[in-house]
């Protein structure tokens, strides 16, 4: 599949009329996953997503007769380049007419769509590939958390300590009450001691909530506590959420896990939507500066109002699919229903829920106990208590034509969800639903198959892989790791993957995560379960074409084909031809949205 071992095919001219605007809601387009896996083995190809794109989504090519009417002008045309689109010959040149490609071929081939007024891009030999598609990402929080406290790059105890205070200092003399950060993480430190309340105790008495780097678990200190009324002993534990205390005293240690953190995190006052606003557009400009053009935003529905404003102010520079972040699915179908934007920059593709926590914060629902904590399996989130809650809600979201997505992490937690799934599709009639898992990251190894039979989509964040790699044998030991972080085994079996980042959990940069699947490198350097190392061409077209097929947008995202959306990066080297150490590094050079420069700006 790798153009970089592949020798390219003779580029042909494909021309096409713009397209209008199409439903935004699922559609029983394509086949099953177990058709497509009869598919790649006669066809050749390991990667589920490139099969689903020869298997009918592009439109027939067809080349321009020498005596042919003219095309109307381009408004773009970008010549020179090495164009790279899942499933699809490499190209040279590319022409966009009213934010969609026309063409894709030779310079010749691209020449016709000239104009006067068309402006053209000299690539100089650059790397071209569609617009990259981040399958799992908090937007609102994500451009909060750049003017947040950020503890990911702290490097032991002693500088986690001179962050907080020095931040402190710094809000207090602001007028701050409220010192929030996330990022920490001590399994990265040298010492790994756990951290206590009366660590961040810090001069003032300025309230302090850090969440640790997963989100899943956070450090509060002492005013904080107090002032949520959880110092006492005697509070009991939420459901679905863990307050740690000391086993000698009874008193709450300051972590605070999954549900927990809510009883002091409601009382941070809230960002003003002017703010929001402020930090939804923050968060654009952060991921069109690593390529990314199109998000699956897991968002709360409060955040709908702001990214509404944001698309009627024609400020947007990112197309957005909202899977909405309710725990009570039944009540905002409705407002689903209601929601007046539906066109290609905004849209509601579906409901997004948890099953479980987190691997490091010890959350994660697993089969069997940690193997460093034998008394512990993790927890199941409130939705799943009882479960008829979670199966209600699957079934209101199925009626209403919407997708589910659903966070799993632990082993059994992806079962279950897995058996839910099952019962949907037995009990709700066929349909194409393309259900979703977030994160599918620990897997029982009966479990993997069972992705492409029953059409889940594993949305994996491969960087996730490279961070929890450091202590996930300390928790499950290393026969149980050997199906996490399952992206070979998910593609084999017919799965189709779609990849993202969980931003702001971890970087948003699509490269980190490209370099993370193709090289199994851990932060702390090492390797880890190669095994389910994928090829360049297959993270790419998880990060483009597998993406666009998880949020029902194949036939316009994804890929450099007429008719398609515009969306497309300049790469300032080829990732197809690095060696895969060197993935990292790769960045975008320009990212174009609709055939509109967006990074860098004028």
């Amino acid at each position: 599949m790798s153009s970089a071992t592949t020798p390219p095919r003779p580029p042909t001219v494909i021309r096409a009329g713009r397209r209008g605007d199409r439903s935004t809601g699922p559609r029983a387009t394509l086949p099953h996953a177990p058709r497509l896996v009869s598919n790649l083995r006669r066809i050749g190809l390991r990667f589920a997503a490139t099969a689903l794109l020869l298997a009918g989504c592009a439109e027939p090519h067809t080349t321009r007769p020498v005596d042919a009417v003219p095309p109307p002008p381009a408004d773009l045309i970008v010549s020179k380049a090495r164009i790279w689109s899942p499933g699809a010959p490499e190209a040279e040149a590319l022409a966009v007419r009213d934010g969609r490609f026309v063409a894709v071929g030779t310079a010749n081939d691209i020449e016709p769509f000239a104009g006067p007024a068309t402006e053209r891009i000299d690539a100089q030999g650059r790397r071209i590939i569609p617009g990259l598609i981040d399958a799992h990402v908090h937007p609102i929080s994500g451009g909060l958390a750049l003017a947040n406290l950020a503890l990911r790059d702290v490097r032991d105890y002693d500088e986690f300590l001179r962050r907080v205070r020095d931040e402190a200092a710094r809000r207090r003399s602001a007028g701050g009450d409220w010192l929030i950060g996330r990022g920490w993480s001590t399994e990265s430190w040298p010492d790994r001691r756990p951290l206590r309340r009366e660590d961040v105790d810090v001069p003032g008495g300025m309230n302090v909530l850090l969440y640790r780097m997963d989100g899943h678990c956070a450090l509060a200190n002492t005013a904080a506590l107090t002032a949520a009324g959880l110092i006492d002993s005697d509070v009991p534990d939420p459901p679905g959420g863990l307050i740690e205390r000391d086993p000698a005293t009874g008193r709450p240690t300051g972590i605070l896990k999954d549900a927990a953190m809510d009883l002091v995190a409601r009382l941070v006052p809230p960002p003003t939507p002017d703010r929001q606003r402020d930090a939804l557009r923050a968060a654009m400009r952060e991921a069109n500066r690593f390529g990314v053009t199109t998000i699956h935003a897991m968002s709360p529905w409060s955040d709908l109002e702001i990214m509404q404003r944001v698309h009627d102010e024609g400020r947007d520079t990112l197309r957005i699919a909202v899977y909405i972040m309710e725990p009570n699915w039944l009540e905002f179908v409705p407002r689903v229903r209601a929601f007046p934007v539906r066109d290609d920059r905004l849209w509601i593709a579906g409901f997004k829920a948890y099953m479980d926590g987190s691997l490091g914060s010890r959350t994660a629902y697993m089969h069997d106990e940690y193997a460093d904590r034998p008394d512990e399996r993790g927890l199941l989130m409130d939705v799943m208590q009882p479960p008829s809650r979670m199966a209600a809600n699957l079934r209101a979201a199925d009626r209403a034509g919407l997708q589910c997505a659903v966070h799993a992490i632990g082993d059994e937690a992806n079962r279950l969800l897995l058996n839910f799934y099952d019962d949907l599709a037995r009990n709700n009639g066929p349909r194409d639903r393309r259900p979703r898992i977030e994160h599918a990251q620990h897997l029982l190894p009966e479990d993997v198959s069972r992705f492409a039979r029953l059409g889940v989509i594993p949305s994996m964040q491969p960087f996730h892989k490279a961070d929890d790699a450091r202590y996930a044998e300390q928790a499950l030991g290393e026969m149980r790791c050997r199906t996490s972080y399952a992206f070979a085994d998910l593609a084999r079996g017919g799965a189709v993957l779609a990849f993202g980042s969980d931003w702001p959990v971890v970087t948003i940069d699509p490269f980190a995560g490209i370099h993370a699947a193709v090289t199994g490198r851990t932060l702390d350097g090492r390797t880890w379960m190669t095994q389910q190392n994928v090829t360049v061409a297959e993270a790419l077209t998880a990060y483009t074409a597998g993406a666009a097929y998880a949020c029902f947008r194949e036939d316009r995202l994804g890929r450099i084909a007429p008719g398609d959306l515009a969306d497309f990066v300049l790469l300032d080297r080829d990732p197809l031809a690095l060696t895969a150490e060197d993935l990292a590094a790769v960045r975008p050079a320009a990212t174009f949205v609709g055939g509109r420069r967006v990074w860098p700006r004028d």
